[in-house]
């Protein structure tokens, strides 16, 4: 099925509407160690910059995002030289938006990607449409992105795939349609490192046109299943399960409020409003609530 084009024109829009202050390049120099086979290049909070994933084990290496087009991924890839002296080398996106997975190309040619089967389709679906949308943000965006192209699959799986890159087991986890139709997650086993992508962070929910958020719910469940000790979302800072935690919370509540609200006569507007003003404390006016609430009170019965 394809991917609908309001999806990318909703985000591209709201990306325009808040030109970034600082430019979407992944920085130098920053990496962390946050648990002992796993180091993040933090994202700074940069719009259009991921949280960038680096874990080592004792023969193979897997890289989590790429950052915007291969000036990015070449920074990355420095960063990785740094904490690894691996040649075996993994490459894996949470999704295939532009900041996370338009640096792929840039990799050695000796690279392994991964994508789930649902990133296959949606790459075939989608192409470059919303690369083209970023790409005119500014003449940076234009640079980062100019020849940016998907890079094929070496190994391509259904739900999970179980990676050993030697004294490290990683789960990579297919999510379903949440914030887009192929989420992926990656769980590292010995640490309890969990890369969430834009499923679980501590912004609210962006909800993807079609999603439904029964599939949301069930997402959070499975990472809470994990028990993870740190998550690392695709964007913003770090955190624990706590963060799975607050975004079950905030899904159950907006799909039973908007359920209630709908049964009670009120319009999706209406809906919209009382439930946003319920959720400013906690997420200010983001229209990714209102996203959320359109999305419960269509499904509400």
């Amino acid at each position: 099925m394809p991917v609908p084009i309001a999806l990318f024109a909703s985000c591209a829009a709201i990306l325009l509407a808040q030109a970034p202050a600082k430019p979407p390049l992944v920085r130098a120099g920053v990496t962390v160690k946050i648990a002992p086979h796993v180091f993040v290049i933090p994202d700074d909070s940069v719009p259009m910059v991921p949280n960038v994933g680096i874990v080592v084990g004792d023969r193979a290496t897997l890289v989590v995002d790429t950052g915007l087009g291969a000036r990015n991924a070449q920074t990355v890839l420095a960063e990785v030289a740094k904490v690894s002296g691996n040649t075996t080398l993994y490459l894996v996106t949470t999704h295939v938006h532009p900041e996370h997975d338009l640096g792929a190309a840039a990799f050695p040619a000796a690279t392994t990607l991964i994508r789930s089967r649902a990133q296959v389709d949606e790459i075939a679906a989608s192409g470059l449409e919303l690369a083209k949308r970023f790409a005119a943000i500014s003449p940076l965006h234009a640079e980062l992105l100019q020849g940016a192209e998907f890079r094929k699959a070496d190994i391509v799986f259904e739900r999970e795939h179980a990676l050993d890159l030697g004294g490290v087991r990683v789960r990579i986890l297919a999510m379903g349609f949440n914030h887009t139709r192929g989420d992926t997650a990656i769980f590292v086993e010995p640490d309890a490192v969990l890369f969430s992508g834009d499923v679980s962070m501590k912004a609210a929910p962006a909800v993807g046109a079609g999603s439904s958020i029964a599939t949301w719910i069930e997402s959070q469940d499975r990472f809470a299943a994990l028990k993870p000790a740190r998550v690392v979302p695709s964007h913003g800072p770090i955190g624990d399960a706590s963060m799975i935690a607050t975004n079950t919370r905030f899904l159950t509540t907006v799909q039973a409020r908007a359920a209630e609200l709908k049964k009670a006569g009120k319009t999706v507007d209406e809906a919209v409003a009382a439930i946003q003003a319920e959720f400013e404390l906690l997420y200010g006016t983001s229209p990714r609530v209102a996203a959320t609430v359109r999305a419960a009170y269509a499904e509400a019965r």
